[in-house]
């Protein structure tokens, strides 16, 4: 029986399965390779986005690093075959510092790259992250990590902003009127959960606290904002709050879209509130969608 000699690595992949590579006829060097997707000649359509989505990327929101999900897409001429995606990457890479950094003026230059070096008209992206932020606890005041979930989609035509738009989707505390209206004593509370998706007006400059006005209207109106870390005193307080303050989900949504209504930097917004209901199977929802 023939002793094998397994010692390598190249040996046990060998005895595994694997084969030497095949020498082939196709050029290996880059310049003397078929470019497909720079192929001209009529292809029928224009293509208003084609790109990339499910991009996972370190991203830098204020003080907090985190993980952003991108789409990144640009348009397509009628008389070319496809976009080479790799320059997406290229073009991120060009503007990575320790993530990139979830700001409209960051991401509108990091898209102006993205045209220039694709040649096309248009370039459009839509991120979502969590967005991590210090809160303080009401009485004791308290340091703790909170958080929210964002969104920005941003779209560039030659070199103006076409799109520009804020999402955010925070949980809260809301508690039932009708429920303390017809209980002896206490009432149902539950977690509720505001989103907002906002379409802003490229033509006026955002306040520097843009992201914490478009938050405080989410969460003062509700029943009662979360916190991280709670304490006694401070849960006495929160309860007490919410008890004060009792909002249907339909409550609330008008509520957030009047204080969206007077930010002249707003044109326009969708707003949704869900309950998950604590006394039902399902949730209550309420959905309001307003143009300026």
């Amino acid at each position: 029986m023939t002793q094998l000699d397994l010692s390598t690595r190249e040996a046990r992949w060998k005895h595994f399965g694997s084969v030497d590579p095949i020498k082939g006829n196709k050029p290996t060097e880059k310049e003397k390779m078929p470019d497909l997707q720079s192929s001209k000649k009529d292809f029928l359509f224009e293509i208003e986005h084609v790109g990339i989505k499910n991009l996972i990327y370190p991203v830098r929101i204020d003080d907090f690093q985190t993980v952003g999900n991108f789409e990144f897409s640009t348009s397509l001429n009628q008389d070319e075959k496809g976009i080479n995606m790799s320059r997406i990457i290229e073009s991120v890479e060009k503007h990575y510092d320790n993530g990139v950094k979830l700001e409209f003026d960051y991401l509108t230059t990091l898209l102006n790259t993205l045209q220039s070096v694709m040649l096309q008209n248009t370039a459009s992206l839509d991120v979502t992250a969590k967005w991590f932020f210090n809160r303080y606890s009401p009485i004791t005041n308290q340091k703790a990590v909170g958080h929210a979930d964002i969104r920005y989609i941003l779209s560039v035509s030659d070199d103006k902003v076409t799109q520009k738009s804020l999402g955010i989707e925070v949980p809260v505390t809301t508690l039932c009127p009708c429920s303390k209206e017809i209980s002896e004593y206490s009432a149902h509370n539950q977690r509720g959960i505001i989103t907002v998706l906002i379409d802003l007006n490229p033509e006026i400059d955002l306040p520097d606290n843009y992201k914490d006005i478009v938050l405080d209207g989410m969460e003062a109106n509700a029943s009662s904002m979360l916190y991280p870390i709670l304490k006694r005193t401070d849960e006495k307080a929160v309860t007490e709050r919410a008890y004060e303050n009792p909002r249907f989900v339909e409550d609330l949504i008008r509520l957030v879209a009047a204080d969206l209504v007077e930010l002249d930097w707003i044109k326009g917004f969708e707003i949704e509130c869900r309950n998950e209901e604590s006394i039902h199977q399902h949730d209550a929802f309420a959905r309001l969608k307003y143009t300026k």
